[in-house]
């Protein structure tokens, strides 16, 4: 018998196993919808040259947040670092490498 996982639950089973910058893509992914699903983002792409509007910029900021389960500070929400894929990475990466370690 097969089981079935729910979207959040696979969702969730990814998150651990997806590298941060994985994770991005797939949130960038979602965010762009169905045309983003087959084509190659490459990760110096300019966000607004991949079709993110203002709107969905403010979606990605937020979906960053709840996938990473950070805050993303006000002094991080700059034009240099919501430029490219990869100027967002490099931010998520610093923001998790300053989170505080389970002991």
């Amino acid at each position: 018998m097969m089981s079935t996982m729910s979207t959040s639950e696979a969702v969730n089973e990814l998150s651990t196993t997806l590298t941060p910058r994985e994770r991005l893509l797939a949130l960038v992914r979602k965010i762009l919808g169905p045309q983003a699903a087959t084509r190659p983002l490459a990760i110096d792409a300019r966000l607004p040259e991949l079709g993110i509007s203002s709107l969905k910029m403010v979606s990605l900021m937020l979906a960053i947040e709840a996938e990473f389960d950070l805050a993303i500070p006000q002094a991080e929400i700059t034009p240099e670092s919501f430029s490219s894929i990869a100027s967002v990475a490099a931010m998520i990466e610093r923001l998790l490498a300053s989170l505080p370690q389970p002991r």
